[in-house]
């Protein structure tokens, strides 16, 4: 059983800040890959980064410079430190978790929602222009 729990979303201004986490509890596999997905209404899911069990990171090109993905392995948590957000980055925004058998780098960064089974509840980012 695999409990993904995210918290931090919040409404901000354009150009602010803000940091999601993802607590992660039960069988996390050693967190061998998690990721960051976002989904804006009436949109596709939309892939953020993903990181890997050796601590390889691999952003989306809309978020790259801007998003910084951690983990605090003793924690077991992940978090998404957000900078100099736009209205565009309005959405739920979801952690997910691979199961170690299914792992490889290339899967891992592929930004493919189905390589990831386990998912957390989500948590609401609201950027006002």
């Amino acid at each position: 059983q695999v409990l993904l729990v995210e918290s931090g979303g919040d409404s901000v201004q354009s150009g602010g800040s803000l940091r999601l986490s993802c607590a992660a509890s039960g069988n996390t596999f050693s967190a061998f890959c998690m990721g960051w997905f976002r989904q804006a209404p009436g949109k596709e899911r939309e892939w953020v980064g993903s990181i890997g069990s050796s601590g390889n990171i691999r952003y989306a090109e809309s978020v790259k410079g801007r998003f910084t993905i951690s983990q605090d392995n003793a924690k077991r948590t992940l978090y998404l430190q957000m900078s100099s957000l736009e209205p565009e980055d309005t959405a739920m925004y979801y952690c997910a978790l691979m199961s170690p058998v299914a792992y490889s780098w290339s899967r891992c960064s592929s930004g493919q929602s189905g390589a990831f089974p386990y998912w957390g509840q989500g948590t609401q980012v609201t950027v006002s222009s």
